[in-house]
């Protein structure tokens, strides 16, 4: 049997997830940005601005923005598609990986 979690235990774990995001002396992310980056490092890519456009149902210059903010805090990077010089690639980063390592490790301490 699974045990699953209740609709307020995951709201009190987002919301406790949140706060220790923004209290650390750290660059917040929009929740747009959050969703570019996690897109980008929990599906299989490649991934291209009109793909993420697409995936999360914004416009291109939506994605440009919150790729140009993950691009300053190196947690994504946009590479030229080799194959299509039109189509841009965006890439992860050692910097997002470590990111995302630490951002479960705060979502694990915000379950407790």
């Amino acid at each position: 049997m699974t045990a699953t979690i209740s609709d307020d235990a995951l709201t009190q774990m987002l919301r406790k997830t949140i706060l220790a995001l923004v209290r650390r002396d750290e660059a917040d992310l929009t929740s747009r940005q959050f969703g570019v980056f996690l897109t980008v490092y929990l599906t299989d890519g490649p991934h291209t601005v009109r793909g993420l456009a697409t995936e999360l149902n914004v416009s291109k210059p939506a994605i440009t923005r919150a790729l140009d903010r993950l691009g300053e805090l190196s947690l994504a990077r946009r590479k030229v598609d080799p194959m299509d010089r039109r189509s841009v690639l965006v890439q992860q980063t050692q910097a997002g990986d470590a990111f995302l390592a630490d951002l479960r490790h705060v979502m694990a301490a915000a379950d407790t």
